[in-house]
């Protein structure tokens, strides 16, 4: 029988460091951790945090002097696999697992595709402010970039949260599990509106066998869409 760490350095494809933040997105990430958002969209989580729109075609999760922190989500295909096998609250598919069926896949796994969880109502719906269904997103975590999908939705006012594959890409030496995430409002994750950040069937690696595989799949688009993020001083 295979450990947990054994199955998830498989799951992330030997994944060492994240991608170099390119300079308009380190002086967003600088200018905007500050204060609170100007523009909020929602009101305030669990974590103290909103969904901001201070960013034009972008929505971010903002706390006072920080952004939020990462939860592990776990749903979807194999939901007690790997270090998801102590998730007392995981569940067996994600929001948009009709969709993504139709990519040649049951379900998200959480094991293998970095998924980050954006909130429905009536807390607040994403799809009202432009963002659509598994569209790349930007994260910015422990000082690097990595780039998911908007994978799962949850209706209670809680945000900050992450596919176990994403939380191991982004924090590799804290033991994330499906019971333990990461504290620190120090994560900035960004969401695209338009059709625009939306990879489609063809545009992503759905059925890749491991994280590096699908994180590789998503980058071309994740690059664009994070260069046209607007010039900081």
């Amino acid at each position: 029988m295979r450990s947990n760490t054994l199955f998830s350095l498989a799951a992330l494809g030997a994944v060492v460091s994240g991608y170099d933040l390119p300079d308009n997105l380190r002086k967003i990430y600088d200018n905007h951790k500050p204060g609170s958002c100007k523009s909020a969209l929602s009101g305030k989580s669990s974590t103290n945090a909103v969904f901001c729109g201070d960013i034009p075609n972008a929505i971010f999760l903002k706390s006072p002097n920080g952004y939020d922190n990462m939860d592990v989500d776990c749903d979807g295909a194999d939901d007690k696999a790997g270090d998801c096998s102590n998730d007392p609250s995981g569940y067996g598919a994600t929001a948009f697992k009709d969709t993504v069926s139709q990519y040649g896949i049951k379900d998200l796994n959480a094991n293998i595709h970095p998924y980050v969880v954006f909130n429905e109502p009536p807390f607040f719906d994403a799809q009202k402010h432009g963002m659509k269904p598994l569209s790349v997103m930007a994260v910015v975590c422990n000082n690097q970039l990595w780039y998911g999908i908007w994978g799962d939705t949850n209706q209670e006012p809680t945000t900050g949260e992450a596919s176990i594959s994403l939380a191991k890409l982004c924090f590799p030496k804290e033991g994330l599990n499906g019971d333990k995430g990461h504290g620190p409002n120090d994560v900035l994750y960004i969401g695209f509106t338009g059709d625009g950040a939306v990879p489609g069937k063809n545009g992503a690696k759905w059925k890749a066998s491991n994280t590096k595989e699908f994180e590789d799949s998503i980058k071309a688009l994740g690059d664009k869409l994070v260069a046209g993020l607007p010039k900081q001083k």
